[in-house]
Formats: structure tokens, sequence, C-alpha cells
């Protein structure tokens, strides 16, 4: 166990990605029934931000593994899902219930998604699943691209290492218990 999570440190501590150390871009963005988010809403609490496709397979993936840490973690974290166009209220609202995904996915025009990912003329180009770690004062912690290279931290257990370190490494308390 002891050697499986010095693995999972030192991967966390290879893949940080250009965006980390720095603050996170504000932003504020719609859900498919006009409800507004603020980025800035959500300090005090480690957010992940999942830049993804609907029928990108590695996105739904990771939008399941989203759901099981979210469960984990509790009202410790926070998660909000971003798409691009074309995508459409009813093609969210079809992926939200295809993969029960509870956090809100947000509508953006490439405005967000480009101030996050320091999209310029030189660097034009996105590889989706993009995942943001964010700490609790908005700091960037964690700035991964779905790869093979990358793939064990987009699993459950590589990404909880990832949302410990961004606690401090704070392991997660006990998962409330559900109401039937």
């Amino acid at each position: 166990m002891k050697k499986l999570l010095l693995f999972f440190v030192l991967a966390v501590s290879a893949i940080a990605g250009p965006l980390s150390g720095k603050r996170v871009a504000s932003f504020t963005l719609p859900d498919a029934t006009g409800k507004y988010y603020d980025v800035l809403d959500f300090r005090g609490k480690v957010l992940l931000i999942d830049i993804m496709r609907t029928e990108c397979p590695h996105c739904q993936t990771l939008s399941r593994t989203l759901e099981r840490v979210k469960e984990k973690y509790g009202n410790r974290i926070a998660v909000l899902s971003v798409v691009n166009p074309p995508y459409t209220p009813q093609t969210v609202a079809d992926y939200i219930a295809k993969y029960k995904v509870t956090n809100p996915v947000l509508f953006d025009f490439g405005t967000a998604t480009g101030a996050m990912l320091k999209i310029t003329p030189q660097n034009p180009s996105i590889n989706l699943p993009t995942l943001l770690i964010v700490d609790a004062r908005g700091i960037v912690r964690g700035d991964l691209t779905y790869s093979d290279s990358e793939k064990a931290s987009f699993e459950e257990e590589g990404l909880c290492a990832l949302i410990d370190k961004a606690m401090g490494g704070a392991a997660p308390a006990a998962a409330p218990a559900k109401k039937k």
C-alpha cells in the first residue's frame, strides 16, 4: 500500500501542467436553465473544472469518476463541467441523464475556456478532457489533459491523490450516510 501511495505521489508531482501554481481565470457561465455559476463562489473548497465534450469516451469515463470522487469528499469539493459549442441544452440534458451527472454543466462560447487554458495564436488548441484542480484559494494545483501517460490521474485513486494534495494532504472524511 505504501509503495502504491508513493507511486501516486510521484506521479502527481510529475504531471503538473503549465497552469499549475497560477490563479484560475475568473469566469461566470450559465447552465442549461440559465442559472449562472461564478468560479469565485467556490473559494474555500477544492474545485474541479472539467472541460469536456459529450461524445468523448474519456470525458464520459471522467464524469463517472467525478461522481464517485464527489461521494467520497462530500461538500469539501465542488465540480463544474464546461462544454463549448455546438452543444445544446438538449444534448447536455441527455448526457447528464445517461451518465448520472450531478454537478453543473456550464455553457461556454470559448471565452472562459480560452482564458482558463491560456489559448493564444501560439497555443491554439485544446485536448479533452482537460481537468483543472483548483485549491481553496483559487490556485491551480493540477492541470491535466487526458493521455495514456496521465491515465492514472483520471482514475479515482490517482485523482483522489491530486485532490488530497490540493487540500494540503488531508484525506477525505467519511462520506455522509445516504438518505433513503
